[in-house]
């Protein structure tokens, strides 16, 4: 087996993990009513955001290992789409934003290469 599917297998299980585990852990406060708080509804709520990163991940780190100047602007989109789903808990916006300032952010460094 090729190290570099095993170390990706492993980010990306990892990264999946802690965006499921860490809202439950860090009790991060919901915009839902107050039924929607158990246990259960907290873990649900945040597969979709662990999907999106997992996602994200797959698709931009063979990119990256190729061609490290894809770095920043994945990690602009990664910080707009935790920071975004964190404020909003709206799915399509977080992906929406992420992917523009993505797009945005790898523009503007090869215009300015």
């Amino acid at each position: 087996m090729n190290t570099h599917i095993l170390w990706l297998g492993l980010l990306v299980g990892t990264a999946n993990f802690l965006f499921r585990y860490l809202p439950l852990r860090l009790r991060i406060r919901q915009h839902a009513t107050p039924t929607k708080n158990s246990l259960m509804s907290r873990l649900l709520d945040s597969i979709g955001i662990a999907s999106i990163c997992a996602l994200l991940v797959v698709s931009s780190l063979p990119d990256i290992m190729h061609n490290s100047s894809r770095i920043m602007p994945t990690l602009i989109g990664f910080g707009l789409l935790a920071i975004t789903f964190y404020q909003t808990r709206s799915i399509i916006f977080s992906t929406l934003l992420s992917a523009l300032g993505y797009g945005v952010t790898w523009k503007i460094l090869m215009v300015a290469t």
